[in-house]
Order: structure tokens, then C-alpha cells, then sequence
């Protein structure tokens, strides 16, 4: 394939060299004309492992060349790379003023080129940056329509610096964010044969994927770091404590608890929590990322709440009951908080779980429950019916096979999904459905 890429930072000089390297046709473009000349000579304007040498290797066969010419690189190619920088300011914002000027560059390119081009954007972008800012920029610089003159894609890159040759040709996955099939189809041709699931999804989708990786890499590292410096003032050693964390593979480091959903509960994790947090500030250790656990859990089931409180009715059904499937647990179960904030607010509660029945709870869960909700008896119904009948707005608190099959679609009831039910991605298109992170 006959390939340009714009912005030879780290990731479009490694970009440029692993495709030439791969066979394709490809020239490097850039503003800045030191880097044309490193380039030129052979040379990677990046210091990475094995882009010296795949740089001078490719250069010196022909497969990659560079230059300035934004309207030479488009016509003399059949897709560009966008590769430029999208720096953030101080307070966070995104400054996607590189990403403005080139699209406009290669828009007027575009204009004077009379087959289709594929434009591809592999710069970290904000979800709706694509379709809402560049494609009206590329639409108006070249007088054509996106998806029918030209394509537009989203390649989000995963490469690590310092081993990002490597990464290249061994990606953990490839995520292409197509405007059209035909736009998917020219960026997916640029990866045949490497290995790692290939992900077609729509554009904004392709966008947000970045972001959940790079806040779940550090994530992970801020809690080690948080957990390895209780372990120290402790007198642990952290790194055996992670031995064994690392070992289950079953919970920790897998994809379990990685699904939105509703709030957590329970009668381990927000005690463990608590306590956990509990022992760091008595031992003069900060440990902002874990303090603020149970406090997001809480902001999640506040988004609960006032989804109800938002359709402004006022009678309302609860599916489950429990803090777990299958059990009859209550103990700071996030759907009995969420009764309760209810009740305390003066809405008309029914409550149906199957598992849940007064007169079989007994010691600390029936102690528990006598607590939150005194007056259980009264707001438990004995079938699913009896709550259809009562409720204008239903929460969707369970996965029991029976209650998903009885609840409406459309009619008079709104639907509160809590636990994204198997039907979600039909529903979420219909009337009366709501998703709770989805």
C-alpha cells in the first residue's frame, strides 16, 4: 500500500518505519525539517530500541522517504496516518490545534486528488473529536463528503516507549474506529498478519478505548504504589503481598469486577476497605486512591437515585433485593441503600426478590436489615406482577431469568437498568429504557 504519515514523534516515526518495513510504500511528513533530514539520511528522530537500525534498513531500500509536501505525500499515497501531537494544557484540557492544522492541510489535498483517500487518525483524542471537529474540517477543505469522497478512521496506537517496534509487531490488540466498511477495510489491509484481536467499532468507541487503558495503567500502578506503602509501614515486605495477589487469576488479575454495573456491596468489601484505610492514616500514610473508593461507590449509586428522581414519578419497583445473585444477603447490600434513600424521599416502594423472604432472614442480616429498613414486610411483594402493577418506574436490580422475562417493553413503564440486562443494546434504542452506565 502507498502510505503517508503526518507527525514524526515517537509514534508516527515508528508507525512509518515498522509499515515500510512490513513492505509498504510510505513517506514521513513533518513541519519540522530536521526531522526530514534525519530521516532522509537514514536516521530516526527518536531514540528507541530497533528504530536506528529498521529507519536506516528502510530508507536505504526506498520503502521510506520523507518530506514537507503535505499535497505531494496525499497524492502520492492511498491513506494517511495522522500521527501529530495533542498535548493538554494545565487544567487538563485538550489542545487539538496540530490535529486542526493538518486535517485542513490534508483536506485541501484532497481536493485537488481525484481518487478516494482513506484519512486515518492515530493521534489521542477525546471521544467526538473525529466526527464533531475534523471531519467538517476535511469536509470544508476539500468540498467533499465524508464517507462517500474520502474515508475517515481512527487507529488509537498502543505502543510503549521504548519498546515500541516491538509492540508494533506484536500488538496486544488493533482498534479500528471506521466511518464506513470501506474506510475499516484500507486501515485493517495496513495490519494483516500481525497478531491480536482486531476490533472494527464505531469511531467515538475506537476514541474512548485510549483513555480506558492509559486510566486503568495508572490506576494499577497508583494502587500498588498505594498498597506497597502501608505494606512498608507495616514491616511488610510489598512485593510478597503482590506475589500472592498476582497469583489469582481468577478475580485480580482477569476480567472480573471490569463490567459496569451497579454499586458494589456486601459484607467484606466496604468493611475491608474501610479498615484497610483505617490502618494507612493511623500509620501516617496518604493513600488518596483507595480513601476514595467508597466514596465513588456511593457517587454510582447517587447516579441510581437520581435517575428515578429525574422522571419526576413517584411510584416505583425494586428487582432485587440482595447485594449478590442467588443469595439473601442484605448486609450494606447497595440496593437496600438505594431503598432506603427512596423511602427517605417519600416514594411509593415495592420490592420483589426472589431469594428475600422476612420470616428465613435471621442473626446479623436480620439485624442488618431491621436497621435500614424496619418496615420490609410491608414493601416486599410476593410475585413480579403485583410490582408491574404498583410501579410507574421499575429498577432493574437483578438478573433472575423470571423477572427478565416479565418486564415490558415500552407501554407505561420506565425501565432503570442497573445491571445491564441481555437485551440492553436493543432496548437502549427503544422508549422508556435507561442504562445506568450504558
Amino acid at each position: 500500500m502507498r502510505i503517508s504519515v503526518f507527525g514524526l514523534g515517537y509514534v508516527g516515526c515508528v508507525s512509518a518505519a515498522c509499515l515500510a518495513g512490513q513492505g509498504h510504500e510510505v513517506v514521513g511528513v513533518d513541519v519540522n525539517p530536521v526531522k526530514i533530514d534525519l530521516v532522509r539520511d537514514g536516521k530516526a528522530p527518536v531514540v528507541e530500541e530497533r528504530i536506528g537500525e529498521l529507519t536506516a534498513e528502510v530508507v536505504a531500500s526506498g520503502a521510506l522517504r520523507a518530506t514537507t509536501d503535505v499535497a505531494e505525500a496525499v497524492a502520492a499515497s492511498d491513506i494517511s496516518l495522522v500521527c501529530v501531537g495533542t498535548p493538554s494544557a494545565p487544567n487538563g484540557s485538550l489542545s487539538t490545534v496540530y490535529l486542526e492544522r493538518v486535517a485542513e492541510e490534508i483536506g485541501h489535498a484532497l481536493a485537488l486528488k481525484g481518487t478516494r483517500h482513506t484519512v486515518v487518525f492515530r493521534s489521542t483524542m477525546l471521544p467526538g473529536t473525529c466526527l464533531d471537529l475534523l471531519v467538517p474540517i476535511l469536509e470544508k477543505a476539500s468540498g467533499g463528503t465524508a464517507g462517500a469522497d474520502f474515508g475517515v478512521a481512527v487507529n488509537p496506537e498502543f505502543l510503549r516507549e521504548g519498546t515500541s517496534v516491538r509492540d508494533f509487531f506484536d500488538p496486544p490488540k488493533t482498534v479500528i474506529g471506521e466511518l464506513d466498511a470501506a474506510s475499516g477495510d484500507a486501515v485493517a489491509a495496513l495490519y494483516e498478519g500481525l497478531p491480536g484481536d482486531v476490533f472494527r467499532v464505531p469511531i467515538p468507541v475506537a476514541e474512548m478505548t485510549k483513555y480506558a487503558d492509559n486510566a486503568f495503567h495508572g490506576l494499577k500502578i497508583g494502587f500498588a504504589n498505594e498498597l506497597g506503602s502501608i505494606c512498608r509501614a507495616l514491616g511488610l515486605d510489598s512485593h510478597k503481598v503482590m506475589d500472592v495477589f498476582l497469583a489469582d487469576r481468577k478475580l485480580n488479575i482477569s476480567p472480573a469486577y471490569l463490567r459496569p454495573g451497579f454499586a458494589f456491596g456486601g459484607s467484606c468489601l466496604p468493611k475491608d476497605l474501610r479498615g484497610l484505610v483505617h490502618a494507612a492514616h493511623r500509620a501516617d500514610v496518604s493513600v488518596p486512591i483507595l480513601s476514595h473508593v467508597l466514596p465513588s461507590n456511593d457517587d454510582h449509586l447517587q447516579r441510581a437515585f437520581e435517575l428515578v428522581a429525574n422522571t419526576g414519578k413517584r411510584k416505583i419497583g425494586l428487582f432485587g433485593l440482595s447485594f449478590k445473585p442467588g443469595t439473601d444477603d442484605l448486609r450494606e447490600s447497595p440496593l437496600v441503600e438505594l431503598a432506603e434513600r427512596l423511602l427517605g424521599k417519600g416514594y411509593d416502594l415495592r420490592i420483589y426478590d426472589a431469594n428475600v423472604s422476612l420470616s428465613r432472614l435471621m442473626g446479623a442480616n436480620r439485624e442488618y436489615i431491621e436497621g435500614r429498613l424496619p418496615h420490609l414486610g410491608q414493601l416486599l411483594a410476593g410475585s413480579i406482577d403485583e410490582v408491574l402493577d404498583h410501579a410507574e418506574v421499575c429498577l432493574v436490580g437483578c438478573s433472575d431469568p423470571d423477572v427478565l422475562a416479565a418486564l415490558p417493553r415500552g407501554g407505561d413503564h420506565l425501565l432503570i437498568d442497573l445491571v445491564r440486562m441481555p437485551d440492553a443494546e436493543t432496548r437502549r434504542l427503544e422508549e422508556g429504557y435507561v442504562g445506568l452506565a450504558w
